[in-house]
């Protein structure tokens, strides 16, 4: 799955004597870390731990006898609920940001070599033109339980999705037991519902500032209450050409080229994590102008924007209404 960093929780666990306690759930899944906080005494960690797994089962390309990884092979495989739905709203997604969310990317991707060297290297126009062709999520279909492929080269990942509807899927689940009150977060993904009762307050996350030397910092502290957040950054991988110009790991779906960008940090609030998960990703390949313009038409999505400006300083843009604090 997609490492993003972007958020840290801010929240304090600690309880006064005879006052309910939440049972907090920490560990290790999809390359990254989780932590669970409920208002339950019961420990559901088998449970998640049997969910983590079914999602990795379906769609971790980093399993190689996963379904999607089968079916990048192009062997015969019958896709589960969690796959078509993932798949589904991936497909919704592609349409409405035209092709900024496109989970058939990953190939070109990974021939740049994010997350390596930092010196962007000039990468054979051939290899990309190559690799391009087998780009585009409308070069893929659903036919019931099936995945269709117009060319046994097109190379699907969800990582910049599933990890969203990981937490979608616990929050379900605990909703499922009658837990009303939780916060679910995966590598910096999340998603509230209730109000930490222990504290007796409203859940507290925070947006994280963005530092290019690894350190961590609060920019930003809000609530969330029955709604998701996912932040996605672009300071973690990036690299730097001849004349210091930073390439972070967008790749513009159109060219198969690194994009030049100056924006740093986009965190969206949607209704479930899943679609958050997705569009913070969209955004970043979008830029401002096309994000405020596509954000008049999509009132639900909340988005915090931090981005360098003209005079290299670090400026911050609140749209739809995102929570102040």
């Amino acid at each position: 799955m997609k490492q993003v960093l972007g958020v840290l929780l801010v929240c304090l666990f600690i309880s006064c004597n005879g006052e309910q306690k939440n049972t907090k759930l920490t560990g290790a899944v999809f390359g990254t870390s989780y932590s669970i906080i409920y208002d339950s005494d019961i420990d559901y960690e088998k449970q998640f731990d049997s969910l983590f797994y079914v999602i990795n089962k379906s769609m971790s390309t980093y399993q190689v006898n996963s379904d999607i990884s089968k079916l990048n092979r192009n062997e015969t495989v019958e896709i589960d609920n969690h796959f078509i739905n993932v798949y589904d709203a991936s497909k919704e997604i592609f349409g409405l940001t035209e092709g900024a969310f496109d989970p058939t990317i990953g190939n070109v991707v990974n021939a740049w070599k994010f997350g390596a060297e930092n010196t962007i290297e000039v990468v054979d126009s051939l290899k990309i033109d190559s690799l391009m062709q087998y780009v585009g999520y409308d070069k893929t279909y659903r036919l019931k339980r099936s995945i269709i492929k117009s060319n046994p080269n097109v190379y699907l990942e969800f990582n910049a999705i599933a990890k969203g509807y990981g937490v979608d899927l616990i929050g379900e689940f605990l909703e499922s037991q009658n837990v009303k009150n939780y916060l679910v977060e995966i590598g910096g993904e999340l998603r509230a519902k209730g109000r930490n009762t222990e504290k007796h307050s409203k859940w507290k996350v925070g947006v994280e500032e963005p530092n290019f030397e690894g350190g961590q910092s609060i920019l930003k502290a809000i609530s969330l209450k029955n709604e998701a957040m996912a932040t996605s950054g672009t300071y973690r991988k990036f690299k730097v050409d001849e004349n210091g110009n930073r390439y972070a790991h967008i790749i513009n779906t159109e060219t198969g080229y690194p994009s030049k960008t100056n924006l740093l940090s986009v965190s969206v609030i949607a209704e479930n994590c899943m679609t958050a998960d997705a569009y913070a990703t969209a955004f970043k390949v979008m830029g401002i102008e096309k994000v405020k313009t596509f954000l008049k038409r999509h009132p639900e999505l909340k988005v915090f924007l931090i981005f360098v400006n003209d005079n290299q300083e670090l400026e911050t843009l609140t749209l739809n209404g995102f929570p102040e604090e």
